[in-house]
């Protein structure tokens, strides 16, 4: 059955490869489309359609009804879908090998639905932990976030669905996000905000772009020139489309002139009743909504979508191959942060089970919560590998935190857990108990009471489906814990380098809309890159195994564009394990400030029990530039460069110099 598996994946993950580029032949069979439109069929085209979530046909020109839905972690919106571990927690598993099949998954899931368009992933940088959607992102390094993107997007359009990058951009708080005007510096945006939307478009090919509800810089982003024509179109050479997010429009002059493509719901300004009379007095012309059909028409004959239908019945709705690429993500998404050697358990150990996710499988809320076909809870998961279950074990599992009701779109959250859940661990450990905590969250939280009175921390983020049978497996040691931190766990909010920053002050008026100036005080000093002395709890990368690595000194030779970068891992201990070797780059006299030191390569290898590894890591020149905004662009400084690979952003095994001229 695995291997009948692997086949269906390599065979699907082939068949939709041509999709994602236009070629000229797409470009001239839509401009002889949109030839051929009535004036009122144009309009209608560039709006959403039905329930919100289709784009209209236009069936006497063979243009059929376009069909969306969201899924960052799964495909819904009328559907019930596998469930995958949130995005967060894939980037959280460092391996861009197994996100693809995550993004194969959902791209089948999306054809066993007759799904065209999925909207995901979101790639928005986790600035602060308070932010409600964190849990959809990818952390909080752009290098990270972009090299998941990348696997994320080629997996789901390999499958001939279109996937959506979103939310473009700076859209880092959730709190009254209609009305927060992000501000921030030409430097800061394309260092930290741009770079996974760049590779988004650059290196996958996405097919659309779905920019977000604030303003940057005082324009909203769903008619901001700087981000759809300077940037997305001019500068990265983008020729999909791109669409609002849900009611995110305001002006329809700047709609026409330098907005996005396709308004979404509907046409709350691209309506007949709107256009017709600014284009009856030259204020908008029709040459610039042949453009936006024309954008939005190549793309999706690109993907296939006027050639055949894309409901594949040969595909089960629950479907094996997606099935076990959610267990494998929920295995290694999940992040082991403490362990005084009370994990794994014993097979004979008895166990008590409580807490408020012991019993479910939690979810981030909003349009990134998804309704599984099936789920296996904690509790069930223990069970179901035969744990000895009793309500008064001593070495007692807690499983608590945050879900849909708490943790969701469009509101942010709060960094204390939920009241009343801290008392649960303090009840137990008056009871003489040993506690593994188990915590489901979309980013940090406070852990400064709880984190010296347990004696195990498994963070478990939002695993999906399989997260019950997954937690089960590395309690007892059946899998052994690979998961790394894609975002740093302060000790206090206020050592958060966003936090002074973070929310905006009173609101003033514009074109009759409250904006709230969101000042990105911290430029590009965000996550690890900006803590200082202010040490994180736990640190950006960090996690704990059942096994132990040793690192061997780096060897850096000249290759190609830049460096090859090779050192050897040891597993010491007694257990075969993962090791996400991370690779970071520091200049050591910079002309800017700059970093610390910020990641450009990483690797996760297999390593058996004493054995060595060769890892070998690849830095190209752009991996030793910053932005330069005296040229508008990205410059490398001749001199001195320092090369440190570790286990963690504060954990650095070995070090070499290289000098760039």
């Amino acid at each position: 059955m695995k291997r009948l598996l692997v086949s269906i994946a390599v065979l699907f993950a082939g068949a939709g490869l041509w999709a994602q580029q236009i070629t000229p032949e797409h470009v001239e069979r839509a401009a002889n489309l949109v030839n051929q439109m009535t004036l009122d069929e144009k309009i209608t085209f560039v709006a959403g359609y039905e329930d919100g979530f289709h784009i209209a046909p236009v069936e006497r020109l063979g243009i059929p009804s376009i069909r969306m839905a969201d899924g960052p972690q799964g495909v819904r919106n009328n559907t019930r879908s596998t469930l995958f571990a949130c995005g967060v927690a894939a980037a959280a598993s460092w391996n861009p090998g197994l996100v693809h099949e995550m993004g194969v998954a959902l791209g089948q899931d999306s054809r066993a639905r007759g799904v065209h368009i999925l909207l995901g992933p979101g790639v928005n940088i986790c600035r602060s932990p308070l932010c409600g959607r964190n849990f959809e992102y990818f952390g909080e390094d752009p290098f990270l976030a972009s090299e998941t993107a990348v696997a994320y997007i080629e997996g789901v359009q390999s499958q001939g669905v279109m996937a959506t990058v979103k939310h473009f951009a700076l859209n880092n708080e959730e709190y009254d996000r209609h009305h927060v005007n992000s501000i921030a510096d030409e430097r800061t945006i394309n260092e930290i905000y741009f770079p996974a939307f760049r590779a988004a478009v650059e290196k996958a090919g996405v097919g659309s772009v779905m920019t977000s509800y604030n303003l940057v810089n005082g324009v909203h982003s769903s008619e901001n020139a700087y981000l759809i024509e300077e940037n997305l179109r001019g500068k990265w050479n983008f020729s999909g489309f791109t669409m609002s997010d849900w009611t995110s429009t305001y002006s329809p002059v700047l709609l026409m002139q330098d907005g996005v493509d396709l308004e979404m719901p509907r046409g709350y300004c691209l309506n007949a009743e709107t256009l017709k009379p600014l284009l009856e007095r030259g204020v908008v012309t029709e040459s610039q909504l042949d453009a936006k059909i024309q954008r939005i028409l190549q793309t999706c004959i690109a993907f296939g979508f006027l050639d055949r239908p894309q409901l594949d019945t040969s595909i089960p709705e629950d479907n094996p191959y997606s099935r076990e690429v959610a267990y494998k993500l929920a295995c290694e998404s999940v992040v082991l942060l403490k362990n005084d050697g009370i994990l794994p358990l014993g097979k004979r150990q008895k166990v008590s089970v409580s807490g408020p996710a012991a019993d479910v499988v939690p979810c981030g809320g909003g349009s990134g919560s998804v309704e599984p076909l099936y789920a296996v809870s904690l509790k069930e998961g223990l069970v179901q590998l035969g744990a000895k279950l009793s309500g008064s074990a001593p070495v007692e599992i807690i499983a608590l935190g945050f879900d849909k009701t708490t943790e969701y779109e469009n509101s942010d959250r709060t960094f204390a857990l939920p009241e009343g859940q801290e008392a649960l661990v303090d009840a137990a450990v008056a009871r003489g108990h040993k506690v593994v905590l188990v915590v489901n969250a979309g980013g940090a939280v406070d852990l400064s009471r709880l984190e010296y009175k347990v004696n195990a921390i498994l963070w478990a983020w939002y695993p999906g489906q399989e997260g019950g049978k997954a937690l089960a497996e590395i309690i007892y040691g059946k899998v052994n814990p690979s998961g790394r931190l894609p975002v740093s766990f302060p000790a206090a909010l206020e050592d958060n380098p966003s936090q002074a920053f973070y929310y905006p002050p009173e609101p003033y008026s514009k074109r009759g809309h409250s904006v709230k100036p969101s000042v990105y005080g911290e430029g590009v000093f965000v996550g690890y890159r900006g803590y200082g002395p202010n040490k994180p709890l736990y640190p950006f990368g960090y996690g704990l195994g059942y096994t132990s690595f040793s690192y061997g000194p780096l060897s850096v030779v000249p290759a190609g564009d830049g460096y090859d970068v090779t050192l050897s891992v040891t597993n010491t201990g007694k257990r075969a394990g993962a090791e996400t070797v991370q690779l970071y780059v520091c200049e050591s006299n910079p002309s800017v400030p700059r970093p610390e030191r910020e990641l450009k390569a990483f690797r996760k290898v297999q390593i058996g029990k004493g054995k060595t590894e060769t890892v070998c890591l690849h830095l190209t020149r752009e991996a030793f530039a910053y932005y330069d905004t005296d040229v508008h662009g990205w410059k490398v400084n001749p001199g001195t460069f320092v090369l440190e690979a570790g286990a963690s952003a504060m954990d650095i095994r070995s070090r070499a110099k290289v000098e760039l001229q």
